[in-house]
């Protein structure tokens, strides 16, 4: 179970991309508390989407690039165990702030295990995964980690001020999310998965993503100026400079040759300017919103 090879399908550096729904959630909480910033943060990136990360890679056994990993390793039932190991703890950790955070861990890890269990393997249906997966990693992970962070419980999906900007993350990852799926399309189609971006095609995957890039990005400039936030719209344009201009560069690039660009290279270094980017700024926001620099 504890094979170093188990431990690189965790992916735990991957969690990295999933951090400003994070910061986003922690900028808007009222109830700042370090201890339970503490567990909400080793609940969700260090445990679950790890969990999540392992379980996956269990039933796809993927034998070429998944993300995180350019050529992972074989896989054994060592880390089928190790995923549950991983899951449980980030129930514990989440049992400790209230009993209604640990149950939204569980929802998130089973819609998780769902996506590639062979039962049910939600990844096959083009359209579905597409929508359950935005919305579990956006809307519904903001609303979760909003609720440990404030020690709430399951009303906080009732009130708009917090499902508004938990759907403004999930208009994000909508955008994203087919991207991701761009250099898997020969492995998928073997296995039958028919993913939205081989529906798409590599063309389409990229016309698909500008649409709701576009979207979430008149999103988020209508919630802060519903705020009265210029500033942060300003700045939210500014974090979002580098992922336009290489989103844009890579879509000339596959143009003139899809084969050679729509590859596992490029895919990840999008992941890595927009997870820099998007961290960057909700960091900024939480500071900026929450007026703490101004408190020490």
């Amino acid at each position: 179970m504890f094979k170093w090879s188990n431990w690189l399908h965790l992916r735990i550096s991957f969690s990295f991309y999933l951090m400003p729904v994070f910061f986003f959630a922690l900028a808007l909480t009222p109830n700042h508390n370090p201890e339970r910033l503490f567990l909400v943060f080793l609940a969700l990136h260090l445990f679950l989407y790890p969990s999540s990360n392992g379980y996956n890679s269990y039933f796809d056994k993927d034998e070429k690039s998944i993300g995180g990993l350019r050529k992972p390793p074989k896989v054994s039932l060592g880390l089928y165990y190790l995923s549950l190991l991983f899951f449980i703890v980030a129930l514990v950790l989440g049992w400790l702030i209230n009993w209604q955070f640990a149950s939204m861990l569980l929802v998130y890890g089973l819609v998780s295990m769902a996506y590639s269990h062979p039962i049910i393997r939600l990844k096959k249906y083009a359209y579905g995964s597409w929508i359950i997966a935005g919305f579990f990693q956006g809307c519904f992970t903001f609303c979760m980690a909003y609720a440990g962070l404030s020690d709430f419980g399951w009303d906080v999906f009732y009130k708009s001020h917090v499902l508004v900007p938990g759907l403004l993350t999930s208009l994000m990852l909508w955008g994203s999310y087919p991207l991701t799926q761009i250099y898997q399309h020969e492995e998928d189609a073997k296995r039958g998965d028919n993913t939205l971006s081989l529906k798409l095609g590599v063309k389409g995957t990229f016309s698909f993503s500008a649409i709701w890039f576009l979207v979430a990005g008149i999103g988020f400039a209508w919630y802060f100026s519903s705020r009265a936030q210029i500033d942060a719209f300003y700045a939210f344009l500014l974090a979002l400079l580098p992922v336009i201009l290489y989103f844009s560069i890579w879509f000339v690039f596959v143009r003139k040759d899809e084969k050679r660009f729509a590859n596992y290279s490029w895919a990840m270094w999008m992941n890595r300017i927009s997870g820099l980017s998007l961290n960057a700024f909700f960091i900024w926001y939480f500071l900026e919103n929450t007026q703490i620099l101004q408190v020490l």
